[in-house]
């Protein structure tokens, strides 16, 4: 058995912040769940058994700091599962870690990694808390002391941007003129502050509205999903399905249940 819920951060934090996340077996337990990309990043502490990366063949550390995955993960524990997650909004771990969030995409880092002490500090605290709630309150006050706002004109013309994607919008030009850049000053400054490419993001989140038609009606027509969804023909729909999943959406749906992340 699982528990899992979710946790809203603090008003200060809610610009930057979309949500906490706890997720816990009770018992020992084995399993493989497969993650797809989310348009989010996220920091995470395993206080109990860590998870298993089978295509990377690796062991995830404990605590960490996830770039944007580009593609799906098959992750298999054994043993008592029992994590923490600050999920950040599209823009919102530049505001915490002074790095270049582009450059980490798909990377888990770590603070030794990063250098970081006082991540490092807060790790240690964390991982010997046995109380929930407790933990979410030093990870605000770990957030709240770091916090610093992103230059204020280049936060506004990605929020621009961003509301436009999650509308459907994926025209690179249309994006760029709305958020008052270049085509080339627009890919570099929506890299820098959400960590991938605007295609790459773009493309991230129609696969995850995708999930959300789904999520709310599984019995959709194929072909009306690809054209809701922005995709050009239904071919490209499965391109991009299998690319971030693994699956077909028919696959998909005969595998997992549909939920979405990023609209969920």
């Amino acid at each position: 058995m699982e528990d899992f819920y979710l946790l809203p951060p603090s008003p200060l934090l809610a610009a930057y912040v979309r949500h906490y996340w706890v997720l816990k077996t009770r018992g020992d337990a084995s399993a493989q769940v497969r993650t797809v990309p989310t348009g989010m990043m996220n920091l995470l502490f395993h206080r109990g058994t860590q998870l298993f990366s089978v295509g990377e063949n690796v062991l995830h550390p404990r605590v960490f700091l996830g770039g944007q995955e580009r593609t799906f993960a098959d992750l298999k524990y054994d043993g008592q599962v029992n994590i923490i997650s600050v999920v950040f909004r599209p823009v919102g771990a530049k505001a915490f870690f002074n790095l270049p969030v582009d450059r980490i995409t798909g990377l888990r880092l770590t603070a030794d990694e990063l250098e970081d002490k006082e991540f490092r500090e807060l790790e240690k605290i964390i991982i010997s808390t046995a109380d929930d709630g407790v933990c979410i309150r030093l990870i605000e006050q770990f957030l709240l002391r770091r916090m610093t706002k992103p230059a204020t004109h280049n936060l506004q013309r990605i929020d621009t941007a961003i509301r436009l994607i999650n509308a459907g919008e994926n025209d690179m030009a249309l994006l760029a003129g709305a958020a008052c850049l270049s085509t080339k000053q627009f890919t570099r400054v929506f890299s820098e502050y959400t960590g991938a490419h605007p295609k790459e993001f773009s493309r991230v989140i129609r696969f995850q509205r995708a999930l959300h038609l789904l999520e709310n009606d599984p019995q959709l027509n194929m072909a009306a999903l690809a054209c809701e969804c922005g995709y050009f023909d239904q071919s490209h729909m499965i391109r991009d399905f299998k690319a971030l999943s693994g699956y077909t959406p028919g696959e998909y749906l005969a595998a997992c249940v549909p939920h979405s992340d990023y609209f969920g």
